[in-house]
């Protein structure tokens, strides 16, 4: 498992309520537009991070994370394994405090060294699944 239920909770209820989601498009049928919108129901700010750049769920889109013009406290990444560690590595420069891979996305390395930048980290987990258990 790759980051405790201290971590989970502590990215859920500490880490501030801007989530960059890096993969999320007006596609409805993709996870990420789901997920999203659970995001939203429990308070989070999200930011659609996409090469299209599309509003989704009412919130303006941005084509990469350094085009955000503003923090961003969380960046939650829908994208292949193979592309989630310069995602991780965007995340570190661009001041975010935690990074958290979806369901799926594992990248050992990006995980050290994220972690080692100071942030906290979650890999293979979903925060719409962890979000409700909170209670």
């Amino acid at each position: 498992m790759y980051g405790d239920e201290e971590s989970v909770r502590r990215i859920l209820t500490e880490h501030g309520d801007t989530w960059a989601v890096v993969g999320l498009s007006a596609n409805q049928r993709r996870a990420a537009y789901g997920v999203a919108a659970v995001l939203q129901r429990f308070g989070k700010r999200i930011v659609p991070v996409h090469p299209k750049a599309e509003t989704v769920h009412g919130e303006q889109g941005y084509p990469s994370l350094d085009a955000v013009p503003f923090d961003v406290d969380v960046v939650d990444v829908f994208v292949n394994s193979d592309l989630a560690g310069a995602v991780a590595d965007e995340a570190v420069a661009k001041g975010a405090k935690a990074v958290w891979f979806q369901l799926g996305v594992v990248d050992e390395a990006a995980y050290e060294r994220t972690r080692a930048a100071g942030l906290d980290m979650v890999m293979d987990r979903c925060p719409a699944i962890e979000i409700p258990r909170l209670g």
